[in-house]
This record gives structure tokens, C-alpha cells and sequence, in this order.
């Protein structure tokens, strides 16, 4: 009797040393996903940090061109309006002349 009481005992810490060597390989298997999870993570985070400057130098440029060619077609406007101004003046004293010369 004493005999398969010290053998079911051998046979139980054996199976509790089999399932604590599986628990173990289970734990190493998680924190290597974790691992794997987080350098993940981390490639992500910086892969839109950059996507984000990117977005950012990309709106600046925008913004900018928008600004010249604002400031180009204002440029252009004033231009514009003084040759008008330049040729109403031009007519008037055409018209004046005619006028002058039809009172002679």
C-alpha cells in the first residue's frame, strides 16, 4: 500500500511540474506577443507622427502659394485700375481738346 501511495505521489508531482512547464511556456509565449504588440504599436505611432508632419509641411506649403497668388492677383488689380484711371484721364482730355476746338 505504502508502495502506490509514494508512486501516485511521484506520478502527481510529475503532472504538477508537466502543467507548471506548460503555464510557463504559455507566459513566455504572451509576453513575446506582447512585445511583438508594443514594437507594433510603436512603428505605428511614429509611421503618423510623420504622416503628420508631412500633413502638416504640406497644409503650411498650401497656405503659402495661396498667399501669393492672393497677393499676385492684388497686384495685378491695382495695376489694372490704375490703367484705367490713366486712360479715363487720357479720354477726358481728348474730350476736352474736342471741345475746346469746337468752340472755335
Amino acid at each position: 500500500m505504502k508502495t502506490k501511495l509514494a508512486l501516485a505521489a511521484v506520478l502527481a508531482a510529475l503532472a504538477l511540474t508537466a502543467c507548471a512547464k506548460k503555464e510557463e511556456a504559455a507566459i513566455a509565449v504572451d509576453a513575446a506577443a506582447t512585445e511583438a504588440a508594443a514594437t507594433d504599436a510603436a512603428a505605428t505611432d511614429a509611421a503618423a507622427t510623420d504622416a503628420a508632419a508631412v500633413a502638416t509641411d504640406a497644409a503650411g506649403a498650401a497656405v503659402d502659394a495661396t498667399a501669393a497668388v492672393a497677393t499676385d492677383a492684388a497686384a495685378a488689380v491695382t495695376e489694372a485700375a490704375d490703367a484705367t484711371a490713366a486712360a479715363a484721364t487720357d479720354v477726358a482730355a481728348a474730350a476736352t481738346t474736342v471741345v475746346e476746338e469746337a468752340k472755335k
